[in-house]
């Protein structure tokens, strides 16, 4: 049988607790080390005292001072260092960076915005009127509820509606999402408004130099292109090669066409052999099938 110091040895550096005094626990000198013991040793561990730590190199009585008493006695270090990460566990509190908003109800005033600008005539006082209304009792702009709004009249093809919230909202000074830019230029390109199309995309440049995605790019680009404005649709592309924007498969074709009509095959070429796409992706016979794009088809 092997005492309990030589066993203690053996699982030392998996169990860092101090070794008893036989006076105060004689049942470890009477009976052989077992794992028992060990686990009601570990119980009783909190409440050794300084004056029963043996002779552990890793712990001695000056590595106890300081420790907080349990009872008149001082605590060992293992339950000390228990106690203090149970306490930091609990002390600690949760700080959120944002704050979240209630949207619940939004869908419903988005409606209510849809039926009352249907109603409305064109003129921009009645109009502008009724949407101070809807948003008088609010304590905050309900900015979820208006792109809800602008979703809905899009789908429903209103442009002159959308332009008309989209301006009163500008009026209103707030700032609007990428989105909400996107929608905009597309019911000016439908609704034909050339000219404020390049007011506000002139305003985009301007504010969101670094920061303007490929979605707005090729949203202005085939507003040119869809209006027969190929010089227009080359000085966009222009400002993306000069932002690092890389046109997607949509674009370039317009790109290429544009050159075409200007009669630039050597840059209808180039911008094919720069920015074309490979390969793409159709379905035939209920299966995704990956073709080859010939360079005709730019």
């Amino acid at each position: 049988m092997h005492s309990l110091q030589q066993v203690y040895a053996l699982f030392s550096p998996i169990a860092h607790v101090p070794l008893l005094n036989h006076s105060r626990f004689p049942e470890a000198a009477a009976s052989p080390f077992s794992l028992s013991f060990l686990l009601s040793f570990r119980t009783r561990s909190s409440l050794i005292s300084s004056d029963q730590v043996l002779c552990y190199p890793q712990i001695n009585r000056a590595e106890t001072e300081g420790f907080p008493s349990n009872g008149g006695r001082k605590a060992a270090p293992l339950a000390y260092a228990v106690q203090k990460n149970i306490k930091e566990k609990s002390s600690r509190k949760e700080h959120h960076l944002w704050k979240r908003r209630e949207t619940a109800g939004s869908g419903q005033k988005a409606l209510n915005l849809v039926s009352i600008v249907t109603k409305l005539s064109n003129e921009k006082e009645t109009v502008y009127g009724a949407l101070d209304k809807w948003v008088a009792w609010e304590t905050e702009f309900p900015l979820v509820a208006a792109a809800k709004a602008l979703g809905i009249l899009r789908k429903r093809n209103q442009w002159l509606r959308i332009i008309q919230v989209t301006k009163w909202m500008l009026s209103k000074g707030l700032v609007l999402t990428m989105g909400t830019y996107d929608t905009l230029l597309l019911a000016f390109d439908m609704d034909g408004r050339i000219d404020e199309a390049e007011t506000v995309w002139r305003m985009i440049l301007e504010t969101h130099t670094r920061s303007v995605p490929r979605r707005l790019f090729s949203r202005m680009m085939s507003l040119y292109d869809h209006h027969h404005m190929p010089e227009k649709l080359l000085e966009v592309f222009a400002d993306m090669e000069e932002l690092g924007v890389k046109p997607d498969q949509d674009t370039v074709r317009r790109i290429a066409r544009a050159f075409h009509k200007l009669g630039q095959e050597d840059k209808r070429k180039q911008v094919i052999q720069r920015y074309g796409l490979k390969w793409k992706y159709i379905h035939f016979n209920g299966e995704r099938v990956r073709i080859k794009i010939a360079e005709e088809d730019g």
